[in-house]
């Protein structure tokens, strides 16, 4: 049988061919072009891009100095502050590979990820619950240097000051003087890094990301893939004034939506980076009236946190002239709710960890259409195929696996070349997402193949879950599913079937996991069951279980 040939609508669009680039090149002309202008407004606190680039010059050889060499990875443990952006752009400066960590890691976590990577340095800031994990297991995981970042050197003179006197049970506990070196004494030698070779299709970050089995795996993001996304966004955000646009930064950079949209492509048109260390409703209302953003990207959470103020304490983001809602699907009325009592219009888009984020999205001036996430990204092929038969492309209107073409796709899975190779189809990447493109070439999901959960933008693999259930003696056998939530948009629930004679109660057993997993991984619900579901070959099914809820929350 012929396949269909794809869509024109599915086509690479003819005006997106982008100049394969290093990251480092955008910090360069931001630097040329705006050098007076504020870079980056931490909690009040301000750098012009002149000031970031010189400390990330210093900051470079200082790095060299402690023996990061090109391709030698580089972990990134950081809230969105000045260091993030400052070690980036450093590390990448001399050919290192950035390895991004979500600060709320377990220990467990950090050490698979050091370990997985051959992350040899890392740059963690000098708060307790951050660093002191991760100095637990340098030695275990293989690493050799821990940068500490100091937040009162950073902060406004009134947050230092209460930091550095009123916080002191929350400062890191440094035990291993040779394992540190401090962030001060890294850049203290003001002398360019020595010049490296590299090229755009070098590896630049290492994206860990879930994929269809739950165990975390490092995607392999170029320079020319990552500032393909950035000029990519360039020209579907369109009529942007350079040098005049501020991005509110409450996402956190670790996350790969956040590393495109808040930093790259900020950096690429020299706006300003308003980096907040988190999500705290008062201090982003506060931030909002202080400097009103035009940029404002965020996850469902966010918007449906925004959407529960009362009306006297809705900021007015009338001004902002780019919205994008991305990491999880934005239910319909949340995005109507958000556009009436705020006066913005946000679009939902959609990616991946594997392509950089963004492949498509609806857009900012024209038709949205309800519950898509747009049309393909400029210079992106998007494809439907038979998940069955990964090599038969579909016609249009009929669903079937999402996948994409673009120079934003990743370059494969790191040190994996079997789960690269069942990743890609004829040159194609396999979302594991069931959809269908409409007669206007707009993406419906209306599935997900992939087991991961996706909580407020944050990916939780069952797995990791499963995997901590076990860890209990009384646990005969686990389930994790997602669960619709109104709030995060899914979370996690646990079933589980005891050892004979066992009184373990859900509530223990919540207990126990709290003790094992990141906040955003415990199960908002436990059940507990005499069995659980299986195969007919015996392996533990999960289907049965996503229906029963499905039709429980119908």
């Amino acid at each position: 049988m012929t396949n269909p040939a794809p869509s024109p609508l599915s086509s690479p669009a003819t005006e997106m061919e982008p100049r394969p680039r290093l990251l480092t090149e955008l910090l360069d002309k931001a630097v040329a072009d705006y050098a007076e202008r504020t870079a980056i407004d931490f909690l009040g606190r301000c750098w012009t891009y002149g000031e970031i680039g010189h400390m990330v010059d210093r900051a470079a050889r200082g790095l060299q100095d402690q023996g990061l060499k090109p391709g030698d990875r580089f972990g990134l443990c950081l809230p969105n502050t000045p260091y993030f952006v400052i070690l980036y752009f450093a590390a990448l400066r001399i050919g290192a590979i950035v390895v991004n960590f979500n600060p709320l890691y377990t220990e467990r976590e950090l050490e698979h990820q050091i370990r997985d990577s051959g992350t040899r340095m890392m740059a963690v800031p000098d708060v307790k619950m951050i660093h002191d994990k991760v100095q637990a297991i340098a030695a275990a995981s293989g690493l050799e240097r821990v940068i500490l970042c100091g937040m009162a050197d950073v902060l406004p003179p009134l947050q230092a000051w209460g930091f550095t006197l009123i916080k002191r049970k929350d400062h890191a506990v440094v035990r291993d003087e040779a394992l540190h070196v401090r962030f001060r004494a890294l850049i203290a030698r003001d002398a360019p890094p020595d010049p490296v070779a590299a090229e755009p299709d070098d590896i630049a970050v290492l994206q860990y990301t879930g994929g269809t089995t739950g165990v975390p795996k490092g995607a392999m993001l170029t320079h020319a893939n990552l500032t393909a996304n950035s000029a990519q966004m360039l020209i579907h955000v369109g009529g942007l004034r350079a040098g005049q646009e501020r991005t509110l930064g409450v996402l956190p950079l670790f996350h790969v939506f956040a590393l495109t949209t808040v930093l790259n492509f900020s950096v690429e048109i020299g706006a300003e980076m308003v980096l907040l260390p988190r999500f705290e409703m008062d201090q982003v209302l506060k931030t909002i009236r202080r400097k009103p953003p035009t940029q404002f990207f965020g996850v469902p959470t966010i918007y449906v946190a925004m959407n529960g103020l009362p009306d006297d304490k809705v900021p007015d983001l009338s001004a902002v002239r780019a919205c994008i809602s991305g990491g999880a699907p934005l239910p319909l009325d949340v995005r109507e709710r958000f556009e009436q009592r705020t006066g913005a219009r946000v679009v939902e888009g959609y990616g991946l960890s594997e392509t950089s984020p963004i492949i498509a999205c609806n857009p900012l001036d024209g038709r949205v259409k309800n519950n898509s996430c747009g049309p393909r990204f400029p210079g992106t092929i998007l494809e439907i195929r038979d998940p069955e038969n990964p090599a038969r492309l579909l016609p249009q209107g009929e669903r079937g696996e999402v996948c994409a073409r673009g120079p934003q796709v990743m370059k494969g899975y790191w040190n994996k070349p079997e789960e690269t190779a069942a990743v890609f189809v004829d040159g194609a990447l396999r979302t594991g997402d069931i959809g269908y493109l409409d007669e206007d070439g707009y993406l419906f999901l209306v599935d997900r193949i992939k087991d991961v959960i996706l909580c407020g933008g944050y990916n939780v693999y069952p797995r990791v879950i499963e995997d901590a259930a076990y860890q209990h003696p009384d646990i005969r056998e686990a389930i994790a599913i997602g669960i619709d939530d109104p709030y995060r948009g899914q979370s996690p629930k646990l079933f589980v079937a005891l050892r004979e004679g066992s009184a373990l109660s859900a509530e223990a057993l919540g207990a126990f996991l709290a003790e094992r997993l990141s906040k955003i991984e415990i199960p908002k619900e436990i059940e507990i069951r005499d069995a659980l579901p299986k195969t007919l070959i015996g392996k533990l099914s999960k289907k049965e279980l996503i229906e029963e809820e499905r039709k429980k929350r119908a």
